[in-house]
């Protein structure tokens, strides 16, 4: 071979070699520029689909009171900003070494400089003691509740450290092969996807969809009275257990024999819970029913007396009503169901509203049958301080209050303080052990908390609604989701069929 075509040959070869290489970098583009664009159309979708709820918000419901409170707040904020800049750049300089030295009436200069001598007496004198006891008692809850938080953290990790975890002794996996039996196929409810109403023309499309016979029973009292009215069915009478799913839940196929098996032999078990987020369901003797991806025993049910309309939470309701009756749960972290979470803002707001007043409502009823039931003291002692005082009444109250109106405050009233320790060191230590069970959450620590601050004025006006059985405590805003059939889709569908 002659050396021009040796050079060719060499030539072609590491041409190919550019091109093999430069394959994977093209890719990587490619790959990165599609990720750009699906996350841009991500972006897109859900401010549309926020804007919509909020839209529909506007139609619907007039401002709350603690907006227009919050309103009010920041307007006074803003005016005492104004006038603490005005101040400072005349040189008024009279809070020095954290003391307040008030000027001598001959140095004072002027009406508007009297009026700010006379704000910074009546703040020393009348503001500061009661925002410094405030502070003080929100520090303490604020330490109560860390504490708690690093309790439940350790109760974890010596969870995961020694696998605990519900055994159950049949093995679903080496069961006799049934497929074909009726009896591996337990019947099944179809619940319609829920709304505020249904006419009845809607409900019959419903039905002529479905293609089966479908009966309305019950058209009132939300979700509670829809599984009241299921479980009124003539065909459960025939059945142990019954196992529910919000229509946005997809179970594995293998659910039932994963559950159903660790009621057997253990007749005072009512409750099998699967996991969505979940972390305390073995450290506590008690946790409550999500609502969903559970399965009951039927029993347990009727002896507590069944689905009840009076809160927005019959999920809690059930369970507080079971446990307090002798029942137990377990819950199994490796069962898990997936589901959809609220994809704007306006809809992830109005289900915490609904979690966190229905509790505050649900405790004022049921807190005389906790006292006078028949369950062990520290039982008792959990569910009222632990369950529902603690992390149900104080951490909303403290946070809202300790982060988002004291914390402000301190800018304008210097004589009550903060230490650093509440400000800064405390939070993200305990920021830091709440994200540690889900590490991949990591990046989006910072983004929690600025989040998790904002979402503590929705949750303390919950809390307050629900404990002073206010109208929005009674109020079930089902949580729109993205991804759910409209009735156009629903009845091109039936046209297609």
């Amino acid at each position: 071979m002659s050396v021009a075509e040796e050079r060719g040959r060499n030539a072609k070869q590491f041409t190919w070699v550019l091109f093999l290489k430069a394959h994977p970098a093209v890719g990587c583009v490619a790959w990165l520029g599609n990720a750009v664009w699906v996350l841009l159309g991500a972006i897109r979708k859900r401010l549309f689909f926020g804007k919509v709820v909020s839209m529909e918000n506007e139609k619907s419901g007039k401002r709350s009171l603690l907006f227009r409170v919050i309103l009010t707040f920041l307007v006074m904020v803003l005016a005492f900003l104004i006038f603490e800049v005005v101040a400072h750049m005349k040189g008024w300089h009279y809070f020095q070494n954290h003391n307040l030295h008030i000027p001598q009436t001959l140095e004072i200069e002027g009406w508007f400089h009297s009026a700010y001598v006379m704000w910074l007496e009546r703040r020393a004198d009348y503001i500061a003691p009661p925002i410094q006891s405030l502070s003080t008692l929100c520090v303490v809850l604020f330490l109560i509740q860390s504490a708690d938080r690093l309790l439940l953290c350790l109760g974890c990790f010596w969870i995961k450290y020694k696998k605990i975890k519900p055994m159950s002794e049949v093995d679903p996996f080496k069961l006799d092969d049934l497929e074909g039996s009726k009896c591996n196929f337990p019947m099944i409810l179809v619940q319609i996807a829920m709304k505020e109403r249904y006419t009845n023309n809607q409900f019959q499309q419903y039905a002529n969809l479905i293609g089966q016979k479908t009966a309305c029973l019950f058209k009132t009292c939300y979700k509670a009275g829809n599984l009241k009215s299921a479980m009124n069915c003539d065909y459960v009478k025939e059945y142990e257990f019954v196992a529910i799913f919000d229509v946005d839940f997809q179970r594995n196929p293998d659910f039932l024999k994963q559950t159903v098996l660790h009621f057997k032999d253990n007749p005072e078990l009512a409750l099998v819970q699967a996991r969505w987020p979940f972390v305390n369901g073995v450290f506590f003797n008690f946790f409550g029913f999500n609502a969903t991806a559970g399965v009951w025993r039927i029993k347990a049910l009727e002896e507590s007396g069944g689905w009840l309309e009076r809160t927005t939470v019959e999920d809690m309701d059930i369970a507080v009503r079971a446990h307090l009756n002798g029942w137990k749960f377990i819950f199994l972290n490796d069962v898990k169901v997936l589901c959809k979470l609220p994809e704007s803002y306006e809809a992830f707001r109005k289900q915490q509203n609904r979690w966190h007043s229905g509790p505050m409502h649900l405790f004022r009823l049921c807190l005389p049958a906790v006292i006078t039931s028949k369950i062990r003291f520290w039982k008792k002692a959990n569910l009222i301080l632990l369950f529902f005082l603690l992390r149900k009444l104080i951490f909303p109250f403290y946070s809202f209050t300790l982060f988002c109106i004291i914390l402000p405050l301190t800018m304008f009233v210097p004589e009550a303080e903060l230490p650093v320790w509440v400000i800064c060191h405390v939070p993200v230590v305990m920021s830091f052990l709440s994200i540690i069970p889900a590490s991949k959450s990591f990046p989006f620590i910072v983004p929690y908390l600025l989040f998790a601050n904002t979402m503590s004025v929705t949750k303390f006006n919950a809390t307050a609604s629900g404990l002073f059985q206010l109208g929005s405590s009674y109020e079930w805003v089902v949580t729109k989701k993205a991804g759910r059939s409209s009735e156009p889709d629903l009845l091109a569908a039936e046209e297609r069929e």
